[in-house]
């Protein structure tokens, strides 16, 4: 069954594989103790920070293992704003943050988010604009975790570094492809995304940076990673880490030869979709795309029954059942959007027949929904038009909305207008999306007794 989930966790390398069952005979002890076993497991801890800190870019004694990437950035942020508390609480994010950063940033400071604009990108200008004299830190991730755009990281660590600002990087997904480039201050990542064990992470703190560890004193790592170190997992972590570095330049050709292909394809097989994120400056693995009046849950279930696993950014995908954060802050629909992120080594012919597969699971998961086909009347006579009209979608979840809005919307003349009463939080992001997509004029919204009118204008 092909694994198109990659962003999310990739599966296990085999070198990390190799290296995990060799290092469970030989790393077991406590590398703190003099005897034989505490040394040779503090001969493999060290080869593996030095391995790990090579990739990083960085020295060994500024690198640390934690237990997870989301423990290696709660514990960089509270670090940081600990270290510099006679600064300010200040924090400068990107819109588009993993929630892992936005959460530890929230909870430790008084947060500005960064606009992005429509393919995710945020500019250097953009955070010197933010920045104040009690900013304690600034986060940017190296590359988004939902749409694959690569962020001027190296722009904003100079803007940064002139107004004596740390900047902290979340690494997770581009680690395995490369070192960060630019003058960052503090680095984060986790190993399961780029083929490593599940429950190792990297905190990287340059020489400088003030820094005061959060939580009981502890003397293993640094103070900033508490506990006994599962010295296995770290050994195979660093292990993949220099092997997918090793395959990086190879696999990134063919993986981006992939992804153009599914970038260039989708919009022709498929109607009413947009492929959103940077088309050039992106991860090599990663695409998303957005189709209108479209679930996302029931798009991924309709691939999983065709035996491929994807992922959907979209509320009904999620816990919360609120819109994805990324695609809010870049405008672009968040319903009906499908995350297809490759793993090294996944063969073209997989690709291939997704896209032989995907038009039907679409056209599907429409149907089932009742969504649009034509925008003319019964027997393909015109419509009966009138100068307004009010859809009531009032407790229907996205894409219904949207679906109801395209249905009328030819039955108002040009310059006319159809409002939506909609409920569900979806709304707000999905109507703006569909008529950028559509080529209608989004009015506004407007109060109303429950939920919201959003209103519409047909122009074309």
């Amino acid at each position: 069954m092909p694994y198109f989930d990659a962003a999310s966790s990739a599966p296990l390398h085999p070198v990390a594989r190799q290296a995990l069952q060799a290092s469970l005979d030989e790393g077991w002890a406590d590398p703190a103790r003099l005897y034989r076993e505490g040394r040779r497991a503090a001969l493999l801890l060290d080869a593996a920070r030095e391995a790990a800190a090579e990739a990083v870019g960085c020295r060994p004694d500024e690198l640390v293992f934690t237990p997870s990437g989301t423990h290696a950035v709660h514990a960089g942020v509270a670090g940081v704003l600990a270290g510099r508390r006679r600064v300010g609480r200040h924090v400068a994010v990107s819109a588009v943050e993993h929630s892992s950063v936005l959460h530890a940033a929230a909870s430790g400071g008084d947060v500005t988010e960064v606009p992005v604009d429509r393919f995710g990108a945020v500019s250097p200008e953009s955070y010197g604009e933010v920045l104040r004299t009690d900013t304690a830190l600034a986060c940017l991730q190296s590359a988004n975790h939902e749409v694959g755009t690569e962020q001027p990281v190296a722009g904003v660590a100079g803007v940064c570094r002139d107004r004596g600002v740390p900047l902290l990087v979340d690494a997770a997904q581009s680690l395995g492809w490369g070192p960060v480039e630019g003058g960052w201050s503090v680095l984060t990542a986790s190993a399961h995304k780029w083929g490593g064990p599940a429950g190792v992470g990297l905190l990287a703190v340059r020489k400088g940076v003030r820094f005061a560890p959060q939580g009981p004193a502890d003397e293993r790592e640094s103070g900033r990673a508490p506990g006994f170190q599962n010295i296995p997992a770290v050994v195979a972590a660093a292990a993949s880490l220099r092997a997918v570095r090793t395959e990086a330049a190879a696999e990134d050709a063919r993986l981006r030869a992939l992804v153009d292909l599914v970038r260039a394809r989708v919009p022709e097989l498929v109607p009413d979709v947009e492929v959103v994120g940077d088309p050039l400056r992106r991860l090599p693995h990663l695409v998303t795309f957005s189709c209108l009046y479209v679930d996302g849950e029931a798009l991924v279930h309709a691939l999983d029954l065709a035996d491929f696993s994807v992922n959907s950014g979209s509320s009904c995908t999620s816990s919360t059942l609120t819109p994805s954060h990324v695609l809010r802050a870049m405008g672009v629909l968040s319903e009906g959007n499908v995350r297809v992120s490759l793993p090294p080594g996944t063969p073209a012919a997989e690709v291939e027949r997704f896209l032989e597969v995907l038009p039907g699971a679409v056209a599907g998961v429409r149907e089932r929904l009742g969504a649009p086909v034509t925008v003319t009347g019964p027997g393909g006579t015109p419509p009966l038009v009138v100068d307004t009209l009010v859809v009531d979608a009032l407790g229907r979840r996205c894409p219904i909305p949207v679906i109801e809005l395209a249905k009328v919307i030819a039955d108002v003349p040009v310059g006319g207008t159809v409002t939506v009463l909609a409920d569900d939080e979806a709304a707000r992001l999905d109507i703006p999306a569909w008529c950028a997509m559509r080529g209608q004029e989004y009015v506004g919204k407007e109060p109303a007794d429950h939920g919201a009118a959003y209103v519409v204008r047909r122009v074309s």
